[in-house]
């Protein structure tokens, strides 16, 4: 007698049932969580996003900055993209499921019964970015690279917090005339630069600022244009339009007549009188051939002849700047980055000799204002704050260098102040990048 046929080996039915229903639970149990992490995945995918891209444009930003500086000591061609757009898509789908299984009842292969239904739950996550590259080689580009700082420029500046130093050394080419390394401002030169005398003038005007006895400021001057007017002449429409264009109308003494007056704002700079005897003050005024014992001097640019031979036997009463544009302010800082041995050798950078023939050491008129090191081999340097590989060699700046550190800073801020122009109708390169 048969016990258990193979039909009978079926599971009951409540037993089915109670499989199946617990299963719908499970997936309604599971979907609610399902929700609550797609509710959350955008602010916080928002959340590490926007600091990631943030950090890596401004590293490679600071990356791009010193490629150029070396390869400009290299007298190789610079070249920069700017990141004109970051386009960043996050995606999240999700699905619960049951899947049911059939199995087939002995050899009846028509004959099939319900036994199981397994559940099922995902969850895909997508990050989709696409980045616009534009290449920076346009005309206004340019022209910017090349266009000299402006007079207030310099003159704001010298008012904030930067020690007068690094803004003077790094954006002048002279003061009245006397050099700052201007043959640094190009390609390397064959012979050594001028710049001692600057050096010293600067640093006795570093002084001078640290204690406070200097301070850079602007004086409203009035200057009358054309001749005088007769008071009838002059009417309530006409005074108002020339105040809504900067001028001013103003009667003369003689109570008959008005003069056109326009106004402006001249730079100088105010000189504690307590410090005019001091030998700071007077190492100032002897390298820059300055009037002494004055306690303001008018803050001019290329308003001097280029021959002190013309000068006043008793000095200026100005300090006349020449400044440089941020090419120019590039190719001097490049002259700070340290050469291999191996490329001085094989000629790949200019051999620069100062008056007695010898090799001139650049390190002098970039002390305590920049410098790059190098280092051999594949591993990128342990204590650098930037660094960039180039021709077989890392080149960086040292993380404990921290006046190089503060001439970059100033260098970046500034490139970005003086050479952000508007995406033009060039080439623009974009990127999108594979969903991770």
């Amino acid at each position: 007698m048969k016990l258990n046929s193979q039909s009978d080996q079926r599971p009951p039915v409540r037993t089915t049932l109670s499989l199946f229903f617990g299963r719908i639970l499970l997936c309604l149990l599971i979907m609610p969580m399902l929700l609550s992490a797609c509710s959350s995945f955008g602010p916080r995918a928002l959340q590490q996003a926007r600091l990631d891209y943030n950090e890596t444009v401004k590293s490679t930003t600071e990356e791009q900055l010193l490629l150029n500086i070396v390869r400009l000591r290299y007298t190789d061609t610079p070249s920069s993209l700017a990141v004109s757009a970051i386009a960043a898509q996050f995606e999240r789908s999700q699905g619960v499921g049951l899947v049911p299984f059939f199995t087939a009842v002995g050899g009846d292969v028509g004959r099939s019964s319900f036994s199981a239904a397994l559940p099922q739950a995902q969850a895909l996550n997508a990050d989709r970015p696409t980045f616009s590259l534009t290449p920076l080689d346009d005309q206004e580009f340019t022209r910017k690279l090349f266009t000299p700082l402006p007079l207030d420029a310099v003159i704001y500046l010298a008012k904030t917090t930067w020690p007068i130093s690094t803004v003077f050394r790094l954006y002048l080419e002279n003061l009245n005339w006397v050099s700052n390394a201007q043959t640094a401002s190009g390609p390397t030169p064959a012979t050594a630069p001028v710049f001692n005398d600057f050096r010293r003038g600067i640093d006795a005007l570093q002084v001078l600022q640290d204690r406070g006895a200097i301070v850079f400021g602007l004086d409203e001057r009035s200057e009358a244009v054309g001749g005088p007017l007769p008071a009838s002449s002059i009417k309530a429409g006409d005074i108002i339009e020339a105040a809504k264009n900067g001028y001013e109308y103003r009667p003369d003494e003689n109570g008959r007549t008005w003069s056109l007056i326009r106004k402006s704002q001249q730079p100088v700079l105010r000189v504690d009188p307590a410090a005019v005897d001091s030998p700071e003050f007077r190492t100032l005024v002897q390298v820059f051939r300055l009037e002494p014992g004055l306690d303001k001097y008018d803050i001019t640019q290329e308003a001097l002849l280029p021959f002190p031979s013309t000068y006043p036997r008793q000095g200026v009463n100005k300090i006349d700047l020449e400044t440089r544009s941020m090419l120019q302010a590039l190719y001097f800082v490049s002259h700070g980055v340290k050469i291999p041995a191996e490329h001085l050798a094989q000629g790949m950078v200019r051999k620069t000799v100062d008056e007695s023939g010898n090799a001139f050491d650049w390190a002098q008129p970039t002390s305590n204002l920049f410098a790059v090191h190098h280092q051999a081999g594949g591993e990128r340097p342990a204590n650098a704050r930037v660094a960039i590989p180039y021709r077989g060699y890392w080149f960086y700046i040292d993380e404990a260098d921290f006046a190089t550190k503060s001439t970059f800073s100033l260098l970046v801020e500034l490139s970005r102040l003086e050479l952000n122009v508007k995406a033009g109708p060039g080439p623009v390169l974009t990127l999108p990048v594979g969903a991770r």
